[in-house]
């Protein structure tokens, strides 16, 4: 009757603290990977963030230009095309100054292509699409077209001209010689007749030049 049911009683108050502080226990090992899986997602973040703050890629038609600021270190660059094949791979080293990697992609198709970045601890791809350069427009013919109006008049139609001032001269077909020039500053184009007295319009052609050295000559 004494006491011998009093060591149970505190035999279950020791197992209900002990549950306590197991369920403490584990709720603090949760906490601290929980804290832990945080802080290493905010590291690889903040590593990938540091990459690109510390990198550049331009493009001016088939031209590429990568640029590794300093503080990148070790750094390996590959030029992947649309499939993820490797085109071309370099291995750079930043010291002190950044550094400028250009590509010519000029014998490759214009499209879109993959500039990837490693070095020992991070990684960024960049997408970028190359694009033909435009033809030089003084590599373009002059666009100046004649047409009979009558038997003693011709028109000439000039187009897209960067600049105005076109030199027009008038030849004889039978001497060769000049018989009329003049200047005309019309800008991006125009369209004139020229009447001749005593002659007929298919014993002229028409020499006309640009300010940019193209000529063109325009038989009737």
């Amino acid at each position: 009757m004494w006491i011998w049911h009093k060591p149970l009683v505190w035999y279950e108050l020791g197992n209900k603290v002990s549950t306590t502080l197991n369920q403490q226990v584990m709720k603090t090992l949760f906490t601290f990977a929980m804290a832990s899986a945080l802080s290493f997602s905010a590291l690889t973040a903040n590593a990938n963030e540091d990459l690109k703050d510390l990198s550049a890629v331009n493009t001016n038609y088939k031209k590429i230009n990568v640029t590794l600021k300093e503080g990148v270190g070790n750094a390996k660059i590959s030029i992947l095309n649309q499939e993820g094949k490797s085109l071309n791979q370099k291995r750079v080293h930043v010291k002190d100054e950044s550094i400028v990697v250009p590509y010519n992609m000029q014998n490759l198709p214009a499209g879109e292509y993959q500039i990837k970045i490693v070095t020992d601890e991070e990684e960024v791809i960049y997408s970028v699409n190359t694009t033909d350069s435009p033809i030089p427009v003084e590599d373009l013919p002059l666009m100046a077209y004649g047409k009979v109006v009558d038997e003693n008049t011709v028109s000439l139609a000039v187009v897209g001209l960067t600049e105005p001032g076109v030199e027009v001269k008038v030849y004889s077909s039978e001497s060769g010689k000049v018989i009329h020039e003049e200047t005309i500053d019309q800008a991006e184009g125009f369209r004139k007749d020229f009447s001749f007295k005593g002659m007929n319009s298919e014993d002229v052609y028409l020499e006309v030049k640009d300010t940019l050295g193209r000529t063109r000559t325009i038989f009737f």
